[in-house]
């Protein structure tokens, strides 16, 4: 058996299926998780899809921002953006299968060691809390009216965590920083503008992996999302958006559990080759 932790896809299913011949994926044998965006900006979201769901448990994600995007858009509460390629699975025939199980991916996995999210978690965070949020997230997404918060989800306020905030307030921080984050001040005030390189960080904020006292420190974290900072395996981050849609390559990690100086790399290159962007 085989872990493999894979950045994100964001439509490109060409070179996903390139990327699972190149590991010998096996469905009955191994498991994949996958990092967010697993849609929107490649030629074939919907093929993604239906090819991650066929692979039931061996296939765990997390929702990334371009996720969240794609199921406001079908559900009326987004307009696409003009480099958005949604359309593949707003008009499919199997439109709502694809999308109800989008639908129920979490924000957040912990599992193997690894704290999984698309994005990152603010300081103020534990391991507990992550996953409690991204709980009430997808019981927002999956409820009886789940239009209720994707019609007040999109926002950048509140940019700070504060234990007493509720509702959507709540939620939506916790998408913002589980989906959307890179910057954030040393207090977690999230700028969530900005997406070039860590050094090139907004005046007062740093990537928010750097914070001091950040409560997740002593957890190996999984992310994507940040295509400028290209792959970093470090010993508490594993970063793994080589930026396949805009002409990078796609990404997997195969995992050794007891050993992470043994994590092995694999890419195939993208055919993709947009300007980079959100």
């Amino acid at each position: 058996m085989s872990l493999y932790l894979i950045g994100d896809v964001q439509g490109c299913d060409g070179p996903l299926a390139r990327l699972l011949d190149k590991i010998g994926f096996s469905p009955s044998r191994d498991t994949l998780y996958l990092l967010g965006d697993l849609v929107n900006r490649g030629p074939s979201s919907d093929a993604v899809l239906r090819r991650l769901m066929g692979y039931g448990d061996a296939a765990r994600c997390v929702l990334g921002n371009h996720d969240l995007s794609l199921i406001a858009v079908a559900r009326g509460h987004s307009t696409p953006h003009p480099k958005d390629t949604m359309d593949p699975v707003l008009h499919a025939p199997d439109r709502e299968v694809l999308l109800d199980w989008l639908r129920h991916q979490p924000l957040a996995i912990h599992a193997h060691g690894l704290l999984m999210v698309h994005a990152g978690v603010l300081p103020q965070w534990d391991v507990a809390q992550v996953l409690a949020l991204s709980a009430q997230v997808q019981a927002a997404l999956c409820g009886d009216d789940p239009d209720a918060f994707l019609s007040r989800m999109f926002g950048n306020e509140p940019a700070r965590w504060d234990d007493s905030l509720q509702g959507v307030a709540r939620l939506r921080v916790a998408v913002n920083a589980l989906t959307r984050l890179r910057f954030c001040t040393a207090d977690g005030t999230m700028q969530l503008k900005a997406s070039g390189r860590p050094e090139d960080a907004p005046a007062g904020t740093m990537p928010w992996f750097t914070v001091p006292g950040r409560r997740t420190a002593g957890v190996c974290m999984a992310v994507g999302h940040w295509s400028t900072l290209g792959v970093m395996l470090q010993p508490d981050l594993l970063a793994l958006d080589s930026g396949c849609v805009w002409g990078g390559c796609l990404s997997a990690l195969r995992l050794d559990p007891a050993d992470a100086a043994r994590h092995e790399l694999i890419q195939v290159n993208c055919e993709q080759a947009q300007a980079p962007g959100e």
